[in-house]
Protein backbone atom coordinates (compact mmCIF):
# COMPACT_ATOMS: atom_id res chain seq x y z
CA UNK A 1 0.00 0.00 0.00
CA UNK A 2 1.04 3.64 -0.52
CA UNK A 3 3.34 4.82 2.93
CA UNK A 4 0.89 8.25 3.92
CA UNK A 5 -1.99 9.95 1.63
CA UNK A 6 -3.42 9.96 -1.75
CA UNK A 7 -1.05 13.74 -2.16
CA UNK A 8 1.95 11.21 -2.07
CA UNK A 9 0.71 9.77 -5.42
CA UNK A 10 3.41 13.14 -7.24
CA UNK A 11 6.19 11.10 -7.81
CA UNK A 12 4.31 8.17 -9.52
CA UNK A 13 2.68 11.20 -11.89
CA UNK A 14 6.13 11.76 -12.86
CA UNK A 15 6.75 8.76 -14.32
CA UNK A 16 3.12 8.15 -15.56
CA UNK A 17 2.75 11.42 -17.27
CA UNK A 18 6.33 10.94 -19.87
CA UNK A 19 5.53 7.53 -20.22
CA UNK A 20 1.61 7.47 -21.15
CA UNK A 21 2.45 10.57 -23.47
CA UNK A 22 5.26 8.66 -25.28
CA UNK A 23 2.27 5.98 -25.75
CA UNK A 24 0.02 8.49 -26.88
CA UNK A 25 2.49 9.72 -29.22
CA UNK A 26 3.21 6.05 -30.52
CA UNK A 27 -0.42 5.55 -31.13
CA UNK A 28 -1.17 8.99 -32.67
CA UNK A 29 -2.75 8.70 -36.06
CA UNK A 30 -0.18 8.36 -39.25
CA UNK A 31 0.43 11.73 -41.03
CA UNK A 32 0.25 13.91 -38.23
CA UNK A 33 2.72 16.86 -39.30
CA UNK A 34 6.18 16.62 -37.20
CA UNK A 35 5.07 20.37 -35.70
CA UNK A 36 2.25 18.93 -34.37
CA UNK A 37 3.91 16.48 -33.00
CA UNK A 38 6.42 18.36 -31.35
CA UNK A 39 3.82 20.79 -29.96
CA UNK A 40 2.11 17.85 -27.99
CA UNK A 41 5.40 16.62 -26.77
CA UNK A 42 6.45 20.47 -25.08
CA UNK A 43 2.88 20.40 -23.71
CA UNK A 44 3.71 16.87 -22.34
CA UNK A 45 6.61 17.98 -21.08
CA UNK A 46 5.15 21.35 -19.64
CA UNK A 47 3.29 19.60 -17.05
CA UNK A 48 5.66 16.99 -16.59
CA UNK A 49 8.39 20.29 -15.37
CA UNK A 50 4.60 21.84 -13.52
CA UNK A 51 4.24 18.71 -11.37
CA UNK A 52 7.77 18.22 -10.59
CA UNK A 53 7.80 21.99 -9.49
CA UNK A 54 5.14 20.79 -6.59
CA UNK A 55 7.09 18.22 -5.54
CA UNK A 56 9.17 21.03 -5.02
CA UNK A 57 6.74 23.07 -3.27
CA UNK A 58 5.95 19.77 -1.09
CA UNK A 59 9.01 18.72 -0.23
CA UNK A 60 10.78 19.71 3.28
CA UNK A 61 14.20 20.97 2.99
CA UNK A 62 14.74 20.49 6.50
CA UNK A 63 14.23 16.37 6.69
CA UNK A 64 17.12 14.79 5.76
CA UNK A 65 15.48 11.19 4.94
CA UNK A 66 13.01 9.91 1.65
CA UNK A 67 9.91 11.99 1.35
CA UNK A 68 6.75 11.64 -0.73
CA UNK A 69 7.37 8.05 -0.45
CA UNK A 70 5.24 5.58 -2.17
CA UNK A 71 5.42 1.79 -1.27
CA UNK A 72 3.78 -1.08 -3.50
CA UNK A 73 4.97 -5.07 -3.32
CA UNK A 74 5.75 -5.80 -6.38
CA UNK A 75 7.46 -9.27 -7.03
CA UNK A 76 7.96 -10.15 -3.22
CA UNK A 77 9.63 -13.71 -4.41
CA UNK A 78 12.42 -11.24 -5.96
CA UNK A 79 12.28 -8.69 -3.53
CA UNK A 80 11.11 -6.16 -6.81
CA UNK A 81 9.39 -3.54 -4.61
CA UNK A 82 7.65 -0.60 -6.39
CA UNK A 83 9.42 2.01 -3.99
CA UNK A 84 9.90 5.78 -5.25
CA UNK A 85 10.94 7.94 -2.82
CA UNK A 86 12.84 11.56 -3.10
CA UNK A 87 15.16 13.60 -1.29
CA UNK A 88 17.85 16.31 -1.73
CA UNK A 89 19.88 14.51 -3.49
CA UNK A 90 17.50 13.23 -6.00
CA UNK A 91 15.44 16.54 -6.39
CA UNK A 92 17.41 18.52 -8.17
CA UNK A 93 17.98 16.33 -10.51
CA UNK A 94 14.64 15.24 -11.63
CA UNK A 95 13.95 18.98 -11.84
CA UNK A 96 17.12 18.88 -14.28
CA UNK A 97 15.74 16.35 -16.30
CA UNK A 98 12.08 18.42 -17.11
CA UNK A 99 13.99 21.24 -17.54
CA UNK A 100 16.29 20.24 -20.04
CA UNK A 101 14.06 17.13 -21.99
CA UNK A 102 11.58 20.58 -22.27
CA UNK A 103 14.82 22.39 -23.95
CA UNK A 104 15.39 19.11 -26.21
CA UNK A 105 11.99 18.87 -27.84
CA UNK A 106 11.85 22.90 -27.99
CA UNK A 107 15.04 23.12 -30.25
CA UNK A 108 14.32 19.96 -31.87
CA UNK A 109 14.04 20.52 -35.65
CA UNK A 110 13.88 19.44 -39.35
CA UNK A 111 12.86 15.70 -37.96
CA UNK A 112 11.06 14.33 -41.06
CA UNK A 113 11.67 10.66 -40.54
CA UNK A 114 9.27 8.48 -37.89
CA UNK A 115 8.50 12.03 -36.23
CA UNK A 116 5.98 9.76 -33.87
CA UNK A 117 9.17 7.85 -32.80
CA UNK A 118 11.65 10.36 -32.53
CA UNK A 119 9.45 12.24 -30.01
CA UNK A 120 8.01 9.35 -28.02
CA UNK A 121 11.71 7.73 -26.97
CA UNK A 122 12.48 11.48 -25.90
CA UNK A 123 9.37 11.05 -23.24
CA UNK A 124 10.09 7.43 -22.94
CA UNK A 125 13.21 8.36 -21.86
CA UNK A 126 12.68 11.18 -19.55
CA UNK A 127 10.62 9.22 -17.72
CA UNK A 128 12.98 6.13 -16.98
CA UNK A 129 15.45 9.01 -16.04
CA UNK A 130 12.86 10.35 -13.50
CA UNK A 131 12.35 6.60 -12.09
CA UNK A 132 16.17 6.06 -12.09
CA UNK A 133 15.96 9.10 -9.81
CA UNK A 134 12.97 8.17 -7.67
CA UNK A 135 13.57 4.31 -7.23
CA UNK A 136 14.32 3.15 -3.49
CA UNK A 137 14.25 -0.53 -4.42
CA UNK A 138 17.58 -1.84 -6.23
CA UNK A 139 16.03 -3.90 -8.74
CA UNK A 140 13.17 -1.12 -9.62
CA UNK A 141 16.59 1.20 -10.47
CA UNK A 142 17.78 -1.28 -13.07
CA UNK A 143 14.94 -1.53 -14.43
CA UNK A 144 14.87 1.90 -15.00
CA UNK A 145 18.01 2.36 -15.99
CA UNK A 146 17.96 -0.01 -18.19
CA UNK A 147 15.05 1.21 -20.04
CA UNK A 148 16.62 4.64 -21.02
CA UNK A 149 19.25 2.51 -23.44
CA UNK A 150 17.21 1.39 -26.33
CA UNK A 151 15.26 4.82 -26.71
CA UNK A 152 18.93 6.64 -26.55
CA UNK A 153 20.78 4.07 -28.94
CA UNK A 154 17.47 4.58 -31.23
CA UNK A 155 17.85 8.60 -31.32
CA UNK A 156 21.77 8.66 -32.00
CA UNK A 157 21.28 5.12 -34.89
CA UNK A 158 18.32 7.01 -36.61
CA UNK A 159 18.51 10.70 -36.61
CA UNK A 160 22.32 11.12 -36.05
CA UNK A 161 25.40 11.70 -38.52
CA UNK A 162 27.20 10.03 -41.22
CA UNK A 163 28.85 7.65 -38.62
CA UNK A 164 25.73 7.39 -36.37
CA UNK A 165 25.54 3.47 -36.63
CA UNK A 166 29.22 3.30 -35.23
CA UNK A 167 28.78 5.68 -32.68
CA UNK A 168 25.04 4.41 -31.47
CA UNK A 169 26.59 0.55 -31.50
CA UNK A 170 29.78 1.56 -28.94
CA UNK A 171 27.18 3.18 -27.31
CA UNK A 172 25.26 0.25 -26.63
CA UNK A 173 27.84 -2.05 -26.17
CA UNK A 174 29.64 -0.26 -23.20
CA UNK A 175 26.36 0.97 -21.67
CA UNK A 176 25.29 -2.72 -21.74
CA UNK A 177 28.23 -3.56 -19.80
CA UNK A 178 27.57 -0.91 -17.38
CA UNK A 179 24.14 -2.31 -16.76
CA UNK A 180 25.48 -6.05 -16.16
CA UNK A 181 28.14 -5.20 -13.53
CA UNK A 182 25.56 -3.03 -11.71
CA UNK A 183 22.82 -6.25 -11.68
CA UNK A 184 25.70 -8.72 -11.31
CA UNK A 185 26.60 -6.42 -8.10
CA UNK A 186 22.87 -5.94 -7.07
CA UNK A 187 22.27 -9.96 -7.49
CA UNK A 188 25.61 -10.29 -5.69
CA UNK A 189 24.40 -8.81 -2.62
CA UNK A 190 21.65 -11.11 -2.45
CA UNK A 191 23.66 -14.15 -2.95
CA UNK A 192 26.08 -13.55 -0.57
CA UNK A 193 23.56 -12.14 2.30
CA UNK A 194 21.17 -14.83 1.50
CA UNK A 195 18.78 -12.26 1.29
CA UNK A 196 16.03 -10.89 -1.50
CA UNK A 197 16.27 -7.41 0.49
CA UNK A 198 16.80 -4.84 -2.24
CA UNK A 199 16.15 -1.82 -0.41
CA UNK A 200 18.82 1.10 0.23
CA UNK A 201 20.01 -0.46 3.78
CA UNK A 202 23.83 0.07 4.09
CA UNK A 203 25.42 -3.34 3.91
CA UNK A 204 27.48 -3.74 7.04
CA UNK A 205 30.49 -6.11 8.13
CA UNK A 206 28.47 -7.91 10.22
CA UNK A 207 25.65 -8.77 7.44
CA UNK A 208 29.12 -9.06 4.42
CA UNK A 209 32.51 -9.53 5.25
CA UNK A 210 34.85 -6.92 3.77
CA UNK A 211 36.27 -8.72 0.99
CA UNK A 212 32.59 -9.22 -0.34
CA UNK A 213 31.71 -5.58 0.06
CA UNK A 214 34.64 -4.35 -2.16
CA UNK A 215 33.97 -6.76 -4.91
CA UNK A 216 30.53 -5.42 -5.48
CA UNK A 217 31.44 -2.11 -4.77
CA UNK A 218 34.32 -2.45 -7.47
CA UNK A 219 31.72 -4.15 -9.81
CA UNK A 220 29.40 -0.78 -9.18
CA UNK A 221 32.59 1.49 -9.38
CA UNK A 222 33.20 -0.41 -12.95
CA UNK A 223 29.66 0.00 -13.77
CA UNK A 224 28.78 3.41 -13.03
CA UNK A 225 32.05 4.70 -14.02
CA UNK A 226 31.06 3.88 -17.65
CA UNK A 227 28.15 5.63 -17.10
CA UNK A 228 29.58 9.00 -15.95
CA UNK A 229 32.31 7.99 -17.78
CA UNK A 230 35.19 8.17 -16.27
CA UNK A 231 38.88 7.00 -17.57
CA UNK A 232 39.61 4.59 -19.27
CA UNK A 233 36.08 3.77 -19.78
CA UNK A 234 35.09 7.05 -21.47
CA UNK A 235 35.91 6.59 -25.43
CA UNK A 236 32.25 5.96 -26.40
CA UNK A 237 31.04 9.11 -25.67
CA UNK A 238 33.13 11.83 -27.99
CA UNK A 239 31.78 9.47 -30.87
CA UNK A 240 28.37 9.40 -28.82
CA UNK A 241 28.26 13.31 -28.62
CA UNK A 242 29.71 13.74 -32.38
CA UNK A 243 26.98 11.61 -34.19
CA UNK A 244 23.86 12.64 -31.88
CA UNK A 245 21.76 15.36 -32.79
CA UNK A 246 22.03 18.53 -30.90
CA UNK A 247 18.81 17.99 -28.80
CA UNK A 248 20.01 14.26 -27.79
CA UNK A 249 23.39 15.43 -26.91
CA UNK A 250 21.60 18.16 -24.57
CA UNK A 251 20.10 15.18 -22.77
CA UNK A 252 23.21 13.01 -22.83
CA UNK A 253 25.20 15.71 -21.36
CA UNK A 254 22.87 17.64 -19.59
CA UNK A 255 20.91 14.14 -18.30
CA UNK A 256 21.54 10.88 -18.49
CA UNK A 257 25.81 11.34 -17.51
CA UNK A 258 23.82 12.15 -14.40
CA UNK A 259 22.84 8.77 -13.78
CA UNK A 260 26.18 7.54 -13.68
CA UNK A 261 27.31 10.11 -10.58
CA UNK A 262 23.62 9.64 -8.67
CA UNK A 263 24.73 6.19 -8.78
CA UNK A 264 28.31 6.44 -7.40
CA UNK A 265 26.62 8.19 -4.52
CA UNK A 266 23.70 6.95 -3.78
CA UNK A 267 24.90 2.61 -3.97
CA UNK A 268 28.34 3.09 -3.85
CA UNK A 269 29.02 5.66 -1.23
CA UNK A 270 25.01 5.43 0.97
CA UNK A 271 25.22 1.55 0.15
CA UNK A 272 28.20 0.03 0.78
CA UNK A 273 29.77 2.90 3.38
CA UNK A 274 32.80 0.55 5.01
CA UNK A 275 34.08 -0.66 1.91
CA UNK A 276 33.77 3.03 0.65
CA UNK A 277 36.37 4.54 2.99
CA UNK A 278 38.68 1.62 2.26
CA UNK A 279 38.24 2.79 -1.31
CA UNK A 280 38.30 6.20 -1.12
CA UNK A 281 42.36 7.08 -1.29
CA UNK A 282 42.35 5.50 -4.84
CA UNK A 283 39.30 7.22 -5.83
CA UNK A 284 40.61 10.42 -5.68
CA UNK A 285 42.99 9.60 -7.60
CA UNK A 286 41.29 8.36 -10.16
CA UNK A 287 39.04 11.59 -9.92
CA UNK A 288 42.37 13.87 -10.35
CA UNK A 289 43.45 11.57 -13.23
CA UNK A 290 39.87 11.73 -15.02
CA UNK A 291 39.55 15.49 -14.43
CA UNK A 292 43.48 16.15 -15.95
CA UNK A 293 42.99 13.55 -18.73
CA UNK A 294 39.37 15.24 -19.34
CA UNK A 295 41.15 18.51 -19.79
CA UNK A 296 44.12 17.89 -21.35
CA UNK A 297 42.41 15.72 -24.37
CA UNK A 298 39.91 18.92 -24.74
CA UNK A 299 42.71 20.64 -25.77
CA UNK A 300 44.44 18.46 -28.44
CA UNK A 301 40.50 19.07 -30.71
CA UNK A 302 39.86 20.49 -32.70
CA UNK A 303 36.14 20.04 -33.62
CA UNK A 304 33.90 21.81 -31.01
CA UNK A 305 31.76 19.24 -30.31
CA UNK A 306 34.42 16.32 -29.00
CA UNK A 307 35.88 19.57 -27.39
CA UNK A 308 33.21 19.65 -25.29
CA UNK A 309 32.63 16.10 -24.48
CA UNK A 310 35.94 15.57 -23.32
CA UNK A 311 35.07 18.28 -20.99
CA UNK A 312 32.59 16.47 -19.31
CA UNK A 313 34.91 13.37 -19.09
CA UNK A 314 37.18 16.33 -16.93
CA UNK A 315 33.94 17.85 -15.10
CA UNK A 316 32.57 14.45 -13.63
CA UNK A 317 35.87 13.71 -12.47
CA UNK A 318 35.17 16.66 -9.41
CA UNK A 319 31.84 14.70 -8.33
CA UNK A 320 34.07 11.39 -7.51
CA UNK A 321 36.51 13.59 -5.64
CA UNK A 322 33.67 15.05 -4.13
CA UNK A 323 32.34 11.56 -2.96
CA UNK A 324 35.80 10.37 -1.87
CA UNK A 325 36.46 13.08 0.32
CA UNK A 326 33.27 12.30 1.87
CA UNK A 327 32.58 15.65 3.85
CA UNK A 328 29.21 17.45 3.83
CA UNK A 329 30.79 20.75 2.18
CA UNK A 330 31.95 18.16 -0.68
CA UNK A 331 29.08 15.87 -1.17
CA UNK A 332 26.89 19.38 -1.43
CA UNK A 333 29.38 20.55 -3.81
CA UNK A 334 28.82 17.17 -6.22
CA UNK A 335 25.19 18.19 -5.99
CA UNK A 336 25.99 21.66 -7.68
CA UNK A 337 28.50 20.05 -9.59
CA UNK A 338 25.87 17.90 -10.94
CA UNK A 339 23.39 20.29 -11.87
CA UNK A 340 25.68 23.17 -13.27
CA UNK A 341 27.40 21.12 -15.49
CA UNK A 342 23.97 19.72 -16.89
CA UNK A 343 22.66 23.21 -17.49
CA UNK A 344 26.54 24.70 -18.77
CA UNK A 345 26.91 21.61 -21.36
CA UNK A 346 23.50 21.75 -22.11
CA UNK A 347 23.86 25.45 -23.37
CA UNK A 348 27.55 24.75 -24.87
CA UNK A 349 26.13 21.30 -27.18
CA UNK A 350 23.11 24.07 -27.86
CA UNK A 351 25.00 26.93 -28.82
CA UNK A 352 27.64 24.43 -30.98
CA UNK A 353 24.23 22.85 -32.58
CA UNK A 354 23.95 26.42 -33.72
CA UNK A 355 27.41 27.32 -35.55
CA UNK A 356 26.84 23.88 -36.67
CA UNK A 357 23.42 24.40 -38.84
CA UNK A 358 24.68 27.75 -39.82
CA UNK A 359 28.19 26.89 -41.09
CA UNK A 360 27.92 23.35 -41.74
CA UNK A 361 31.13 23.05 -39.68
CA UNK A 362 32.25 22.88 -36.50
CA UNK A 363 36.06 22.52 -37.79
CA UNK A 364 37.90 25.33 -35.32
CA UNK A 365 40.66 25.42 -38.15
CA UNK A 366 38.30 27.05 -40.46
CA UNK A 367 35.32 28.74 -38.27
CA UNK A 368 36.75 32.37 -37.45
CA UNK A 369 35.26 36.19 -36.53
CA UNK A 370 31.56 34.59 -35.54
CA UNK A 371 31.41 37.11 -33.03
CA UNK A 372 31.10 39.48 -36.23
CA UNK A 373 27.88 41.85 -35.30
CA UNK A 374 26.46 42.26 -38.70
CA UNK A 375 27.50 38.98 -40.55
CA UNK A 376 27.46 36.70 -37.67
CA UNK A 377 26.46 34.96 -35.09
CA UNK A 378 27.05 37.84 -32.53
CA UNK A 379 24.63 36.41 -30.24
CA UNK A 380 25.44 33.02 -30.46
CA UNK A 381 29.07 34.31 -29.86
CA UNK A 382 28.02 36.09 -26.31
CA UNK A 383 25.96 33.23 -25.43
CA UNK A 384 29.26 30.72 -25.84
CA UNK A 385 31.62 33.20 -24.19
CA UNK A 386 29.34 33.01 -20.99
CA UNK A 387 28.97 28.94 -21.11
CA UNK A 388 32.56 28.99 -21.18
CA UNK A 389 33.21 31.44 -18.62
CA UNK A 390 30.45 29.29 -16.50
CA UNK A 391 32.97 26.11 -17.17
CA UNK A 392 35.88 27.63 -16.61
CA UNK A 393 34.79 28.46 -12.71
CA UNK A 394 34.18 32.04 -13.41
CA UNK A 395 32.86 33.88 -10.11
CA UNK A 396 29.32 34.72 -10.01
CA UNK A 397 28.26 31.27 -11.90
CA UNK A 398 27.28 28.50 -11.09
CA UNK A 399 30.72 26.18 -12.18
CA UNK A 400 32.35 28.28 -9.62
CA UNK A 401 30.13 27.75 -6.83
CA UNK A 402 30.06 23.80 -7.63
CA UNK A 403 34.27 23.53 -8.04
CA UNK A 404 34.60 26.00 -5.16
CA UNK A 405 32.56 23.62 -2.49
CA UNK A 406 34.33 20.39 -3.95
CA UNK A 407 38.04 21.68 -3.61
CA UNK A 408 37.19 23.26 0.22
CA UNK A 409 35.43 20.14 1.14
CA UNK A 410 38.22 17.66 -0.55
CA UNK A 411 41.22 19.30 0.18
CA UNK A 412 41.58 18.42 3.79
CA UNK A 413 40.90 15.12 3.36
CA UNK A 414 43.01 14.65 -0.45
CA UNK A 415 45.29 17.58 -0.83
CA UNK A 416 47.25 16.49 -3.77
CA UNK A 417 44.20 15.08 -5.91
CA UNK A 418 42.38 18.20 -4.91
CA UNK A 419 45.67 20.25 -5.79
CA UNK A 420 45.80 18.02 -9.31
CA UNK A 421 42.19 18.59 -10.10
CA UNK A 422 42.37 22.37 -9.38
CA UNK A 423 45.20 22.11 -12.08
CA UNK A 424 42.63 20.32 -14.53
CA UNK A 425 40.43 22.84 -13.65
CA UNK A 426 42.74 25.91 -14.62
CA UNK A 427 43.20 23.81 -18.06
CA UNK A 428 39.42 24.30 -18.73
CA UNK A 429 39.84 27.86 -19.17
CA UNK A 430 42.35 27.16 -21.73
CA UNK A 431 41.13 24.95 -23.66
CA UNK A 432 37.55 26.59 -23.95
CA UNK A 433 39.41 30.38 -24.88
CA UNK A 434 41.16 28.13 -27.83
CA UNK A 435 37.76 27.64 -29.06
CA UNK A 436 36.08 31.27 -28.25
CA UNK A 437 39.43 32.71 -30.04
CA UNK A 438 39.93 30.79 -33.07
CA UNK A 439 36.15 30.43 -33.98
CA UNK A 440 34.31 33.95 -32.59
CA UNK A 441 37.32 36.68 -33.12
CA UNK A 442 39.23 37.33 -36.34
CA UNK A 443 37.31 38.35 -39.39
CA UNK A 444 35.04 36.76 -40.34
CA UNK A 445 35.10 33.20 -42.42
CA UNK A 446 34.73 29.56 -43.03
CA UNK A 447 37.41 27.85 -45.04
CA UNK A 448 40.82 28.23 -44.13
CA UNK A 449 43.21 31.33 -44.57
CA UNK A 450 45.00 30.98 -47.36
CA UNK A 451 47.35 33.91 -47.15
CA UNK A 452 46.36 35.12 -50.35
CA UNK A 453 44.68 38.44 -50.42
CA UNK A 454 42.91 37.72 -53.16
CA UNK A 455 41.61 34.61 -52.60
CA UNK A 456 40.91 35.51 -48.56
CA UNK A 457 38.93 38.26 -50.09
CA UNK A 458 36.23 35.86 -50.70
CA UNK A 459 36.15 34.47 -47.36
CA UNK A 460 33.62 36.80 -46.00
CA UNK A 461 30.09 35.42 -45.70
CA UNK A 462 26.94 36.86 -44.21
CA UNK A 463 25.22 33.92 -42.28
CA UNK A 464 21.68 33.27 -41.66
CA UNK A 465 19.78 34.94 -38.65
CA UNK A 466 18.80 32.42 -35.88
CA UNK A 467 15.36 31.28 -35.28
CA UNK A 468 13.60 32.03 -31.90
CA UNK A 469 13.05 28.53 -30.65
CA UNK A 470 17.32 28.01 -30.44
CA UNK A 471 17.74 31.58 -28.74
CA UNK A 472 15.33 31.47 -25.98
CA UNK A 473 16.20 28.25 -24.76
CA UNK A 474 20.18 29.30 -24.98
CA UNK A 475 19.01 32.40 -23.47
CA UNK A 476 16.95 30.73 -20.90
CA UNK A 477 19.95 28.32 -19.89
CA UNK A 478 22.52 31.20 -19.33
CA UNK A 479 20.30 32.60 -17.29
CA UNK A 480 20.26 29.51 -14.95
CA UNK A 481 23.83 29.46 -14.98
CA UNK A 482 24.28 32.83 -13.89
CA UNK A 483 21.20 32.67 -11.32
CA UNK A 484 22.69 29.84 -9.69
CA UNK A 485 26.03 31.07 -9.03
CA UNK A 486 24.60 34.77 -8.07
CA UNK A 487 21.81 32.96 -5.79
CA UNK A 488 23.33 29.62 -4.54
CA UNK A 489 20.77 28.90 -1.74
CA UNK A 490 18.36 28.24 -4.58
CA UNK A 491 19.64 24.76 -4.79
CA UNK A 492 21.38 24.50 -1.24
CA UNK A 493 18.67 24.72 1.08
CA UNK A 494 16.93 21.73 -1.22
CA UNK A 495 20.31 19.65 -0.86
CA UNK A 496 21.95 20.76 2.22
CA UNK A 497 20.59 18.88 5.27
CA UNK A 498 20.43 15.21 3.09
CA UNK A 499 24.43 15.92 1.85
CA UNK A 500 25.01 16.38 5.41
CA UNK A 501 23.34 13.54 6.67
CA UNK A 502 24.50 11.32 3.98
CA UNK A 503 28.37 12.04 4.83
CA UNK A 504 27.58 11.89 8.29
CA UNK A 505 26.48 8.74 7.96
CA UNK A 506 28.83 7.15 6.14
CA UNK A 507 31.76 8.95 8.28
CA UNK A 508 30.18 7.47 11.15
CA UNK A 509 30.01 3.74 10.31
CA UNK A 510 33.40 3.91 8.17
CA UNK A 511 34.83 5.07 11.65
CA UNK A 512 32.96 2.59 13.98
CA UNK A 513 34.31 0.12 11.85
CA UNK A 514 37.80 0.94 11.60
CA UNK A 515 37.84 0.92 15.67
CA UNK A 516 38.05 4.61 16.03
CA UNK A 517 34.35 5.28 17.77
Amino acid sequence: MVQGGPELMLLSGLLLIPFVGSLVLLLWPAGASPQRLRLVTIVILLVQLALSLVVVWAFDPAAAGMQLQEQHSWVPGIGLDYALGVDGLSLPLVLINAALTLVAAVITRDIDRRPRIYFAMLLLISGAVNGAFLAENLLLFFLFYELELIPLWLLISVWGGVDRAYAATKFLIFTAISGMLILGAFLGLSLLTGSVDFSLTPVLSDRLAMGGQLLLLGALLIGFGIKIPLVPFHNWLPDAHTQASTPVSVMLAGVLLKLGTYGLLRFGLQLFPEAWARLAPGLAIWAAISVLYGSLAAIAQTDMKRMVAFSSVGHMGYVLLAAAANTPVALLGAVFQMVSHGLISALLFLLVGIVYRKTGTRDLQVLHGLLNPEKGLPLTGSLMIVAVMASAGLPGMAGFISEFLVFRGSIGIFPVATLLSMVGSGLTAVYFLLLVNRAFFGRLAVTPPTGDPQVDGRLDVRLAPVAPRETLPAIALAAAVVLLGLVPASLGHLSEVATTAMATVASTVAAISSGVL
